[in-house]
């Protein structure tokens, strides 16, 4: 019985593991959309600003395949994360700074 045990809490500690290495790999995604939007001169555009933007849109249909939130991530344009950050400033759900 107890190597049933042990088994499950090795799966659970796999299963956690792999969790926080695909949020570190979109954590790292989204700062890098925000490198590439600073670049064009939005110098206070963060990675969770980003991820905020991307994921607003999974509260609603749920977290989709990792694959495309990989996409989602990479082909944000600027006006879509404009427009997200306006839209949520007029309403007053923007969570930024």
């Amino acid at each position: 019985m107890s190597d049933a045990n042990e088994y499950i809490q090795a799966q659970e500690s796999e299963e956690k593991l792999q969790e926080a290495e695909l949020n570190e790999m979109i954590e790292k995604l989204c700062e890098s959309k925000a490198d590439e939007f600073r670049l064009i001169g939005y110098d206070q555009v963060t990675g969770a600003d980003v991820w905020e933007c991307v994921s607003d849109k999974y509260h609603k249909k749920g977290t989709p395949n990792l694959h495309e939130v990989v996409n989602d991530i990479l082909s944000l344009k600027v006006t879509q994360f404009m427009n997200f950050i306006t839209l949520n400033m007029y309403r007053g759900e923007f969570r930024g700074r």
